[in-house]
């Protein structure tokens, strides 16, 4: 494998990875959207906000980032879904936005809209974000409507590589249920991760029975639509790229076949699946067990992996064109010039001392679990 491949394939894997970060990252949406489902009372409500609240920068931070990693090393990508499906990643982003907004606020004495408001936008948030993220995701599998001209960059009076085939931009993906199939299992895998988090984080015995027992639908709910989505791409064709001439075709049970093989793949994705089901389970029947958070989190994190690069990795486009097959983005057609990913490829490794980091600001907030107590003399409250 040449130098400029394998970075093409390294970047593909950072980026993947800090998309199964992301997922993880999502237990503060899945969390605020357990709001009034979990919290019977205000000062149950106040420990679930002030819980999420003090991690919501680390999944909002994730996003940027991933979303900045994948326009540094696959531009061609950013300037295509961005620039084309741009009400859907906008839909996405102000509702993040309006959380960013929404926990400043909505305690605020006098603020304009009233606290009530500022919670309905937390859940809006808790629903809109997962469920959105998960249908841009799936488009890695199912296509998008784009075609792609990079003889334009010559054309002065237009150099515009990507333009998308309707007037819809990106809001075309919600039509496709396969698509809706993964977002309600990262929405329902959201309010998992939530409930496990609060479980973990909140000292009320209370609130965290009613977090156990709202587990076992959200489970049965995330099994019945991931599975589904499995089953739907391991049985579609899928579009692979030819090594010599880099055609794209369409090739039955290509995403099955490529975990097949990709033997190592199959195993991140087993052990993902494996340690989601035992958090979950572990928690379900031990009710002193606590930190199911993190196997599952752990498991959120391989099993996205495991998926991102299953769609990238073995000669496969990962942004297929439904409506011209030769217009698909595979990792070798839509990054960057190999200096660029050589360089980025030596800032990355300052990476692990950046999580060493958030490690070490993460379990110094979490050091002494929310209680009433803190709520009602907490110098710093949401």
């Amino acid at each position: 494998m040449s130098t400029y491949s394998f970075l093409q394939h390294y970047w593909w894997f950072i980026v993947s990875l800090l998309g199964g970060l992301l997922v993880f990252l999502l237990f503060v949406q899945g969390g605020n959207s357990l709001l009034y489902c979990l919290g019977k009372n205000e000062e149950q409500r106040k420990m679930i906000i002030n819980s999420t609240g003090r991690k919501w920068e680390f999944t909002f931070t994730t996003l940027v980032t991933f979303g900045g990693a994948f326009f540094a090393s696959f531009p061609l990508f950013y300037s295509t879904s961005f620039g084309g499906a741009y009400w859907l990643w906008m839909i996405i982003l102000f509702s993040f936005v309006l959380q960013a907004v929404s926990y400043e606020f909505q305690s605020k004495m006098g603020n304009l809209l009233g606290q009530n408001t500022y919670r309905a936008f937390l859940i809006l948030n808790g629903v809109a974000g997962p469920i959105l993220l998960g249908v841009a995701v799936a488009t890695f599998f199912t296509g998008a409507a784009f075609y792609v001209n990079k003889g334009n960059m010559t054309d002065l009076g237009m150099p515009v590589i990507s333009t998308w085939a309707n007037n819809w931009h990106g809001l075309d993906a919600l039509a496709n249920p396969w698509n809706w199939a993964l977002g309600l299992a990262v929405f329902f895998l959201s309010r998992i991760l939530g409930a496990l988090y609060f479980i973990n984080n909140i000292d009320e015995q209370d609130l965290v029975r009613r977090a156990r027992r709202s587990l076992w639908a959200n489970t049965i709910l995330f099994l019945a639509f991931f599975l589904g989505f499995l089953v739907r791409i391991w049985t579609m064709d899928g579009y692979k790229v030819d090594s010599l001439t880099k055609e794209v075709h369409m090739e039955s049970y290509a995403y099955f076949l490529n975990l097949l093989e990709e033997p190592w793949i199959s195993a991140i994705l087993l052990l993902g699946v494996v340690s989601v089901l035992w958090g979950i389970g572990r928690t379900l029947f031990k009710p002193t067990f606590e930190r199911g958070i993190w196997f599952v989190g752990a498991g959120t994190v391989l099993t996205v992996l495991a998926l991102l690069l299953t769609v990238g990795y073995n000669d496969t486009a990962y942004y297929p064109s439904t409506v011209d097959l030769q217009s698909s983005l595979t990792i070798s057609n839509s990054c960057s010039s190999e200096f660029t990913l050589k360089v980025m490829a030596f800032v990355s490794i300052l990476v692990p001392f950046v999580l060493a980091y958030i490690f070490y600001a993460w379990r110094s907030i979490d050091r002494k679990k929310i209680d009433a107590k803190e709520m009602r003399t907490g110098k710093h409250t949401y």
